[in-house]
């Protein structure tokens, strides 16, 4: 028993099924203007296989060597969606991390990028990117919807030894919200205006509109 407390004492508790998670890090990107404060947004090429044509935040998978430190993935995709140099920019900090009931991890970060005149979208990755004052999320809040979950267990799951609950057709188990964000021709939504509603609502209030 004592090896026991003594190795829990010492235990960093994770996530205990990490590997069953999309793993992904990603950067709000502010960057200084004569107008003000603008986010940068990616629209992803057409070619790509997954989510083509929709608008992003740079980033991208958390390669297993940075699993400790995603700092580093929203850094190293930025640099190479962007193309830009990685001294080009400031990491600010941290967002709150975000889980999705299909299965990823997002961890999102806030950077500044120095210099706009340095920016060369990467064509095998980003269709184009364009700028949004952040003071239009702050007047403008978005629209909401929702998304309901369900799950269905396969047909090999021993149905016979547990309640009748565990039935074989779907069960909604939650549902969870969706924002809408629209900015001219433009359409942020998924986990992308997740991301910015909250980084909105965190760090600004009505008063700083």
């Amino acid at each position: 028993m004592e090896q026991l407390k003594d190795l829990l004492k010492k235990m960093r508790p994770g996530i205990q099924n990490r590997e069953e998670y999309f793993v992904s890090a990603v950067m709000l990107t502010l960057i200084e203007t004569e107008g003000g404060l603008h986010i940068l947004f990616e629209v992803r090429a057409n070619h790509l296989r997954r989510q083509p044509g929709e608008i992003c935040f740079p980033g991208g998978v958390v390669e297993k060597d940075e699993l400790c430190n995603p700092q580093e993935t929203a850094i190293r995709e930025t640099v190479e969606e962007l193309g830009i140099n990685r001294n080009k920019i400031d990491l600010l900090g941290s967002l709150n991390y975000f889980f999705t009931p299909p299965g990823t991890i997002i961890y999102p970060y806030v950077g500044v990028i120095r210099d706009i005149e340095s920016i060369k979208p990467n064509p095998d990755e980003v269709e184009c990117v364009f700028l949004a004052p952040l003071e239009h999320f702050l007047k403008h809040p978005p629209a909401k919807s929702s998304v309901e979950v369900a799950t269905r267990y396969s047909d090999d799951f021993p149905f016979n030894r547990v309640p009748p609950f565990y039935r074989k057709d779907w069960n909604k188990r939650w549902s969870f919200p969706v924002y809408f964000y629209e900015y001219g021709e433009h359409f942020i939504w998924g986990i992308t205006a997740r991301i910015l509603y909250n980084f909105v609502t965190t760090y600004y209030t009505k008063e700083d509109s």
